[in-house]
């Protein structure tokens, strides 16, 4: 008789993947270079210079110098430094009438606040809503909490956000379990580069608004690649503010990208909410999560952050450093364009942010053909991801033709 021993782990946790996919695909990129190979990886989300260089901003590593030692070394507090709090509904709001009506709470990087949103805003088993692309942890951070994810589509035919199957999966969701929480990202969505045009936050504002009355609706904003949106883009504030009485609304804020500073893990989740009572019950159990969660944040990080955007030099030196960066990057969407049009690519409006996502009819097969090639992207259902963040301009050429190339061969 043979003896089947359990396993120790729960049955949840006995099946789960060693890493991330993107991380593998980038592992094996890495893989191959350190082999030799002439290797063009497009799959992390982190912005190197012409040369491959990690893009880094000197203001932010000044800041982080002069940081006192012993405060970054104590404790910080549970909820974050009042100070970093303020600084970071300032950046977001910068001055606007939503900036008094806010409460916040740090949080490690974008991934905690959006942990902290889903954990505060659904019950146990219901499901998060967002749209058929999506930034692929947020289905690990709704499945991990015991939570789920749905998804509506993304593009109407005319190629634009697609408010219309918005409607109809949002008061679905509502009617079956009672609450919904939205998540976007948006400007510069991750996966496909899209930002939002006016009409489309409209839209969105106004659907969830009546879809309310239905039960409490909650918009969750991914605002990760904000500070890399085009210049001119639409005030997203005051669709929010004109929905705000029916759609309390929050933004999943991180220093990752707008900082440059990955590693640092610093982030936090602001909620908007009209009436002052509910804002600190929102404070509460947003802090609450915090501390049987992670606990506290890194403290050296929120106060370098706090003195960027507080310094009037390191704040103007914060914005030069930026503005070379998405000048450096505007120039890589520019010429992605280009070369794409070259190729007749089908992918989604794109004009800003790290990634953007060509369509492919097979994006195993396209993404495959391209690592034959020596060009990794990471595919996804129904596109493939490129990350032009981690593509300098000179490699845009060898990168669309790649693409073209797999795209065609996976029609065969």
């Amino acid at each position: 008789m043979t003896v089947v021993e359990p396993h120790s782990l729960i049955p949840a946790s006995t099946d789960r993947p060693g890493d991330d996919p993107i991380f593998t695909l980038h592992g094996m990129a890495v893989a191959r270079a350190a082999a030799g190979e002439d290797i063009l990886n497009a799959t992390l989300g982190a912005l190197v210079e012409a040369d491959g260089g990690l893009a880094v901003m000197p203001s932010v590593h000044e800041a982080l110098r002069r940081a006192p030692m012993e405060r970054a070394s104590a404790y910080a507090p549970i909820s974050g430094p009042p100070a970093f709090l303020s600084a970071v509904e300032r950046d977001i709001f910068e001055g606007h009438e939503l900036e008094a009506k806010a409460v916040a709470v740090a949080t490690p990087g974008g991934s905690g606040a959006i942990y902290n949103a889903i954990t505060n805003f659904l019950e146990p088993g219901q499901k998060a809503l967002t749209s058929s692309y999506y930034w692929s942890p947020y289905d690990i951070l709704t499945g991990l909490s015991g939570r789920g994810l749905t998804t509506f589509n993304m593009f109407g035919e005319d190629g634009h956000l697609d408010l219309v199957d918005f409607e109809r999966c949002l008061f679905e969701l509502l009617e079956s379990q009672g609450r919904a929480l939205v998540i976007v990202n948006s400007p510069c969505h991750n996966p496909t580069g899209y930002s939002f045009n006016d009409a489309e936050w409209a839209g969105l504002t106004e659907i969830m608004a009546r879809a309310s009355e239905l039960g409490p609706a909650v918009l969750l904003i991914d605002y990760a690649y904000a500070k890399f949106a085009p210049e001119g883009g639409p005030d997203w504030r005051k669709h929010i503010a004109k929905s705000l009485a029916k759609v309390p609304t929050l933004v999943a804020w991180t220093a990752s990208k707008s900082f440059a500073q990955y590693g640092a893990r610093v982030g936090a989740l602001v909620a908007v909410h009209e009436d002052d009572e509910e804002r600190l019950r929102m404070a509460n159990a947003m802090g609450f999560t915090c501390r049987g969660t992670w606990s506290n944040c890194n403290h050296l990080g929120m106060l370098a952050v706090t003195d960027v955007l507080t310094d009037d030099t390191l704040r103007q030196g914060w914005d030069d450093d930026r503005a070379r960066l998405v000048e450096m990057l505007d120039g890589r969407v520019q010429r992605f364009n280009e070369e794409a049009a070259k190729h007749d690519l089908n992918y989604p409006r794109y004009e800003g942010g790290f990634f953007v996502s060509v369509f492919s009819d097979d994006p195993e097969a396209t993404a495959a053909h391209m690592r034959d090639a020596g060009v990794f992207v990471v595919p996804l259902q129904g596109a493939v991801r490129v990350g032009l963040c981690a593509t300098p301009e000179d490699k845009i050429e060898r990168l669309v033709e790649a693409i073209a190339a797999g795209v065609a061969a996976a029609k065969k």
